[in-house]
């Protein structure tokens, strides 16, 4: 599903260059769970940022399912952002005025899909607040204000899911809570690639990349997947 090959990221100011990303080369295949680590400065979020197509390269090649994102025009890259790949960060974005189905119904808005409400009470459904539906934000947990926020990511059905610290607000046992459930969504085919610096978290991982100065320096296979926490949190 995603291939890097030999991607580079190099920003300059002024006469100073930072290479952000330094000759990656990187595969992930369709329904795997892969955590990419590493300090800060390492090149994580960068590598998020171009893996979601907000991005690009200044060198290499980045294809997404078997498409060379550099050829792709402004357009058809949002409609792969707002239909193939699902984005979770670790500031929830939430509409604070707006209920949370509303929220999780904004990319169906966006894409005049029919059905709105029903798909966003089903991607509720799936990340297990159903019953708060109609809460405001500031009604719910920090913890289950990222479940909608996933729940937001999933109701457009994409091929992928970006997780950017998506426990980096929140306490030990919300943070293994939002862990569970992308092992869940994992379980049931999704792609994830979830991009953190919590060991605990990234424990639940089938891979884990670990980026240094903008290099890999480490691509592991961690316990096989059956062996990683599952449930979803009431």
């Amino acid at each position: 599903m995603i291939q890097l090959q030999g991607v580079s990221k190099v920003y300059r100011t002024g006469e100073v260059e930072v290479r952000a990303l330094d000759g990656i080369d990187l595969t992930i295949g369709e329904g795997e769970l892969v955590a990419i680590m590493g300090p800060s400065g390492s090149g994580k979020s960068t590598m998020m940022n171009i893996l979601g197509c907000l991005d690009a390269p200044t060198a290499g090649t980045y294809l997404l399912d078997g498409t060379d994102v550099a050829k792709l025009s402004d357009d058809r890259l949002a409609d792969i952002r707002g239909r193939k790949i699902g984005f979770v960060f670790q500031a929830y974005n939430l509409l604070p005025r707006t209920t949370a189905i509303s929220n999780v119904e904004l990319p169906l808005v966006y894409a005049n899909s029919p059905a709105r409400q029903q798909l966003a009470q089903d991607a509720l459904g799936e990340v297990g607040l159903s019953e708060r539906a109609y809460h405001l934000p500031n009604e719910l947990s920090g913890g289950q204000q990222q479940r909608v926020a996933i729940a937001r990511a999933l109701v457009t059905e994409p091929m992928m899911l970006l997780a950017d610290e998506p426990t980096g607000n929140l306490d030990s046992t919300s943070s293994a809570e939002i862990a569970q459930i992308l092992v869940r969504l994992n379980k049931k085919g999704r792609t994830v690639v979830l991009i953190t610096h919590e060991e605990e978290i990234a424990a639940h991982a089938e891979r884990i990349v670990r980026l240094r100065d903008g290099k890999i320096i480490s691509d592991t296979a961690e316990a096989d997947s059956s062996e990683r926490p599952l449930g979803l949190v009431p």
